[in-house]
């Protein structure tokens, strides 16, 4: 089970050490996360139960609390491995972590109405019903989920989110939703993100009160940004003052509660 390590992949920049790199990149196929390594996950039938890490065990041989994990789609950072083991180490937790391509229905990714703390603007998603995407997948253990709880809240909430979501069904998973809802583009939709650098030179463009605060580029946003919560504050505020925020509604999952069965079943995206 070598593996390969994130930076002879490409994978290793963290986007909150680098925040134009946000969202970073996503991993590129059914993997393991090891400590910096990411191990190719095979077979399994379209789904994690019974899949091999790397032609060897079976990853429920290597993680032997698989059945007991909890499901959580990725629609931002959380789908960069390098991201994932940053948050989970700054905690000194292990970050052996399945991480899953999937294919997705009726959820479009945004931009939360919100400045971080790593000075971007990160995505948040909403309904849409004509969307349909591919996202990571990722099963983390109890200590894993309140790791990364803490680095979303109380900018979002995690929810559950039903089969029906899923191609081939499955047993649902949790979904980090916006708790200041997400902007909107000039046609008055919700923003689409896509690289930071040109999203937040966008946002410049638009606001007279946002290049005074942040401007006059996207380098001086994200500066000014990271250094002071009082700034990241009042361009939050001006979001929502200049009409900029949407709150999409969210319908309440088909079946309530967590579902009780998290081990597999979710079928996987197709890679190249």
């Amino acid at each position: 089970m070598k593996g390969r390590s994130l930076r002879e992949l490409g994978l290793a920049t963290v986007p909150f050490e680098h925040p134009l790199t946000y969202p970073g990149l996503p991993v590129p196929w059914p993997a393991l996360l090891r400590g910096d390594r990411l191990l190719r996950l095979e077979g399994g039938t379209g789904s994690l139960a019974g899949m091999y890490v790397e032609g060897g065990p079976r990853l429920d041989q290597v993680l032997d609390d698989l059945d007991r994990r909890h499901p959580v789609l990725a629609v931002g950072s959380n789908a960069c491995p390098a991201q994932v083991a940053y948050k989970l180490a700054r905690r000194s937790l292990a970050s052996d972590v399945p991480m899953v391509p999937v294919t997705v229905r009726g959820i479009a990714i945004g931009c939360s109405a919100h400045v971080g703390r790593a000075g971007y603007v990160a995505a948040a998603p909403y309904p849409d019903p004509d969307s349909t995407l591919t996202l990571v997948l990722s099963w983390l253990d109890d200590a894993q989920l309140a790791a990364v709880d803490a680095t979303e809240l109380p900018n979002y909430r995690r929810r559950p989110l039903d089969e029906s979501h899923f191609e081939g069904g499955g047993p649902g998973a949790w979904i980090y939703t916006g708790e200041r809802g997400v902007l909107a583009g000039p046609d008055g939709r919700p923003l689409a993100g896509g690289e930071q650098g040109a999203l937040l030179t966008g946002l410049l463009a638009g606001s007279a009160a946002l290049r005074a605060l942040l401007g006059p580029d996207a380098r001086s946003w994200v500066r000014a940004a990271r250094a002071d919560a009082a700034v990241r504050d009042t361009a939050t505020r001006l979001f929502a003052d200049e009409g900029r925020v949407l709150h999409p509604t969210w319908p309440e999952p088909s079946r309530r509660g967590y579902p009780p069965n998290p081990y597999g079943g979710v079928s996987t995206a197709p890679t190249s």
